[in-house]
């Protein structure tokens, strides 16, 4: 079938802003908790590590209800779930300048988590809906530039609420973060609602002709891949490969929400104010974004997968490493930048392997398995940093902890590489005129 980038790249251009502004609300509600623990450990009372247990454990609310809520997807249609998911976690996520003490944080957290459950796998396979094989990592890339942006723009703007506005009517500067930041998403979830298209085939914006071809494009591509073995629900969720991308999505949550949430104080203990923090913190964000557009368009342009997830997480290490054994800020800031890259870089390829194995409901079972298994990661991860930071008095042993969990990501990656040899081959290189 003879190729239409044109078609792509229009049908990018109208999903691709929606879920991206959509992603930022979801990462900037769930990683700005960073910021708040500035000035919020202090009036609650907080350690270190009970901050890590409460910021982690919204994962075990999002683990609960995963895979259910993808299902749920699947069933009620991309547009009505993914709008209702938005609308619900902003409502909690404002709820959390109500939090008096360590009780009431766990448990809006918790509350939070099985708010968002579903998003990112529910907006993973709505992808899979739109956009065939060959183009997917340069688009996962651009959908997920928006977890490095809620840092690049979210920091400086977090950091400058908390610092401005605290005593402003009697509350807190993390309390009016909160409040503030909770509105993008329930506005986006009304925009979802009313703006997102289905599917290729009921999509008015493309003409007759383009809504025929892109749907004949992407049955004969899901043919074809389930002529190689139809997976069940079941069949899919005990697959040893599905259960390997579980372990190497632990490792991608693991290095994204723990620098996520923890990079405000890691950038804190330089020396700088909170408004210094904010906008220092943007700088690994900002090449995090850089990473994942690049990496994913040279994969999509090449064909080449397994190396383009594993060589970025070595880099991550790398740098995390370099991070930890330097004593200069100077040093650090470029360790912590490297480390970010890294991760940024991988991530948009990572999920190239379970639509390649997967279709249909299986692939919704399965990638809302692997993100719920994954986000074991967002839990242990800002948890066990907490835990070193308050048994070493610094952050060096954090950070290689994170170096030493990208470079086993990065060997599992490998070893799946060549478990799905069969699939993972040399794609047909694109058009240049795809976005």
């Amino acid at each position: 079938m003879e190729e239409r980038p044109d078609i792509i790249a229009k049908a990018a251009w109208r999903i691709l802003p929606i879920i991206i502004v959509a992603y930022f609300a979801a990462f900037l509600d769930r990683v700005n908790i960073g910021f708040a623990a500035l000035t919020m450990n202090k009036d609650l009372g907080l350690s270190a590590s009970e901050f890590g247990v409460g910021a982690g454990i919204f994962f075990l609310g999002y683990i609960a209800c995963e895979l259910p809520s993808n299902l749920a997807l699947v069933r009620f249609g991309a547009r009505l779930w993914i709008g209702r998911i938005l609308i619900t976690w902003g409502i909690l996520s404002g709820l959390t300048a109500l939090v008096w003490n360590l009780p009431s944080f766990v448990i809006v957290r918790l509350l939070l988590g099985a708010a968002e459950a579903g998003f990112f796998p529910g907006i993973i396979f709505f992808m899979t809906l739109w956009f065939p094989r060959q183009y997917r990592a340069r688009m996962f890339a651009i959908f997920n530039i928006a977890v490095p942006m809620s840092s690049v723009i979210g920091a400086p703007v977090s950091g400058l609420i908390v610092e401005t506005m605290a005593g402003v009517w009697g509350l807190a500067g993390w309390q009016w973060m909160f409040i503030i930041e909770a509105a993008p998403a329930v506005v986006m979830g009304f925009v979802v609602l009313l703006a997102l298209p289905e599917t290729p085939r009921t999509a008015t914006f493309l003409t007759p002709d383009e809504r025929e071809w892109l749907s004949r494009r992407l049955e004969a591509e899901r043919a074809a891949q389930e002529s190689r073995g139809r997976f069940s629900i079941g069949k899919a969720l005990a697959d040893p490969r599905v259960l390997l991308m579980c372990f190497i999505a632990v490792g991608l949550v693991m290095g994204t929400t723990g620098i996520a949430i923890w990079m405000p104080q890691f950038v804190k203990a330089f020396g700088l104010s909170n408004l210094q923090t904010g906008f220092v913190t943007a700088i690994p964000a900002a090449f995090m974004a850089i990473a994942m557009v690049v990496v994913g368009r040279h994969a999509d342009r090449t064909g080449e997968r397994v190396w383009h997830a594993a060589g970025p997480f070595l880099v991550s290490a790398a740098g995390f490493l370099m991070a930890a054994l330097t004593a200069s800020p100077v040093l650090g800031l470029i360790g912590l930048t490297i480390g970010a890259a890294g991760i940024g870089g991988a991530s948009p390829n990572i999920w190239i392997f379970p639509t390649t194995l997967l279709t249909g409901a299986a692939a919704a079972a399965g990638i809302a398995m692997i993100n719920s298994i994954g986000s074991i990661g967002g839990f242990f991860g800002p948890s066990i940093i907490g835990w070193v930071r308050d048994a070493t008095g610094g952050f060096g042993g954090a950070l290689v902890f994170l170096a030493v969990a990208m470079a086993v990501t990065a060997g599992a990656i490998l070893v799946l590489g060549h478990s799905m040899r069969d699939l993972i081959g040399p794609a047909s290189r694109p058009a240049k005129a795809a976005p």
